[in-house]
């Protein structure tokens, strides 16, 4: 079935076109990134990402925009974005839902494991991420950025951030394997020897924080004001 077809979702009737011409391009080709930055546009004007109030939903919305960037155009952490079988949207949302269940889960665990009390209250609640994404006519190559300079690791700073007694997981480590080889977290337990819940925790903890502060500096995401 193709796209045009569907009189349900104009999102994808906008989004197609832009899409066939970015897949002409070769990445960082600033064509390409003209096209993504205005898929990026319409899917952030139409309100349709699903958002909870939940103080992690912006680490995961972060992670969901990097799936974007990697998958939209070709295979890269996941099977390329195919508009025949599912809609944009419902593409996105899908990821981004299975990465809040994995904050959600960490969440559980580290309290479950340690006896503090879950409270709903208390917790900062997140802004709409939707418009922390910043969407200038040229968007900035986010994933080529951000893969650089996590590989690189300019300052030392992300080597520097590591578990307990454990120098050899360390925030570098971590966003290589979880981001950009999307490897599963029972398999990075498995390799370390290092309970799912110590891992997940850590990555929520010190290790999305500094990606935040990046894609702050980088323009990728608007700076909170208090």
């Amino acid at each position: 079935m193709n796209i045009t077809d569907r009189d349900s979702n104009p999102i994808d009737a906008e989004v197609l076109p832009l899409l066939l011409e970015a897949r002409q391009y070769p990445p960082g080709h600033h064509k390409r990134k003209q096209c993504l930055s205005k898929i990026i546009r319409i899917i952030q004007k139409s309100k349709k990402l699903w958002y909870e109030h939940t103080p992690y939903y912006e680490d995961a919305l972060q992670l969901t925009w990097l799936y974007f960037c990697q998958n939209i155009c070709e295979e890269g952490t996941g099977k390329q974005f195919d508009p025949d079988r599912s809609s944009i949207i419902t593409w996105l949302n899908q990821y981004l839902k299975w990465r809040l269940r994995d904050f959600q889960i960490s969440k559980a665990q580290y309290h479950a494991r340690f006896c503090f009390p879950i409270s709903s209250t208390g917790a900062n609640q997140a802004c709409d991420a939707m418009a922390n994404l910043a969407a200038p006519p040229d968007i900035p190559p986010i994933l080529e950025v951000t893969r650089h300079w996590v590989e690189t690791d300019p300052t030392g700073e992300l080597r520097g951030l590591h578990i307990l007694n454990r120098p050899d997981v360390n925030c570098q480590v971590l966003l290589l394997k979880r981001i950009f080889s999307d490897m599963q977290w029972d398999q990075i337990s498995q390799e370390f020897d290092l309970p799912i819940s110590t891992l997940s925790s850590f990555f929520q903890r010190r290790c999305m924080p500094v990606v935040k502060k990046f894609g702050e500096q980088q323009g990728f995401l608007d700076h909170k004001h208090p």
